[in-house]
This record gives C-alpha cells, sequence and structure tokens, in this order.
C-alpha cells in the first residue's frame, strides 16, 4: 500500500504546511485517509479498505470516494497559495466510472489552472489492489472536476 507521508519527515515548507493542516481534518481521520504524496499543484490521499468506508455491497461508499477527491483536489490548489491564504471548494463534480474495490482506493488531486482567486483541479480516483511483489493494480473509478476559492486565513 501506498506509505504515509509523516509530517517530521517531509521535505520543505509547503509539505509540511499541507500535512499540518491535513493533520486537522477530522473527517480524514475519521475515515482512516493518509497523505501519500505532495507535489506542487498535486496530491495524492489513499483511503485503506475497511467495513466502515464500504456500501452494502462491499464497495468503497461514493461518499467517501468522493470526499477525498475533493480533499485531495482542496490540496493540490493549496499547494500553489501563499502562507497567509486557505481554500474553499466552489464546487466539484465526479464521476463514478466503476465499483471501487481494492485494498485501498487513491485520490490524485492535480491542478489544472491556478488563479488569483479560482482554481481548478482534475480529480481522478483508483482502486488499487496491492500487487505484493508484483507491481500494484490500478483502475481509474472515479474522475472529474473542482473549482476552489483562495480566500485569507480567518484571523484568531
Amino acid at each position: 500500500m501506498a506509505e504515509r507521508i509523516r509530517p517530521e519527515e517531509a521535505d520543505g515548507d509547503m509539505e509540511k504546511r499541507v500535512l499540518a493542516s491535513f493533520g486537522r481534518q477530522g473527517l480524514m481521520a475519521h475515515l482512516g485517509a493518509h497523505i501519500s504524496r505532495v507535489e506542487p499543484g498535486r496530491v495524492h490521499i489513499v483511503l485503506p479498505g475497511r467495513p466502515e468506508v464500504t456500501q452494502h455491497h462491499g464497495y468503497f461508499h461514493a461518499g467517501a470516494t468522493g470526499a477525498i477527491a475533493d480533499t485531495a483536489g482542496g490540496y493540490a490548489a493549496y499547494t500553489l497559495f501563499p502562507e497567509e491564504a486557505e481554500v474553499l471548494t466552489v464546487e466539484y463534480k465526479i464521476n463514478l466510472l466503476a465499483p471501487a474495490v481494492g485494498d485501498h482506493i487513491e485520490a490524485v488531486g492535480t491542478v489544472l489552472r491556478s488563479g488569483r482567486t479560482l482554481t481548478v483541479c482534475q480529480l481522478e480516483v483508483y482502486g488499487v489492489r496491492d500487487g505484493g511483489e508484483r507491481k500494484d493494480e490500478r483502475k481509474l473509478v472515479a474522475n472529474g472536476q473542482q473549482t476552489l476559492i483562495r480566500v485569507d486565513r480567518p484571523e484568531g
């Protein structure tokens, strides 16, 4: 499975800022998600499979899939923002392409355009079966697009 980036192992201020903010995400902690990769304009979030994040057929729930996709895109945008800025989702659309199955799912948020106020991201979610010594099997299970707004950090 994709390894978790630990805050103490983060390289650079941007990565530390992203991981610190992610650590305050109550929903991501509740779901058991973690960041596996951070680079300028791109963030990967992994959600391990367990019964609490599935629906009645045993697939990853669409709500969990959408939540990690939205969060991955938000943090991808956040990587390009100045330190005093925050990010909020304005809207996102996700297409569920196939049942989300695997040992985990991985959301990839990629900035398509970063503006002064609005940023647009591509969202992809893969179902991943851990391949052991073989390469992991990955299947695109959802894709979408997201618009985010840059806001000033609240005072206080």
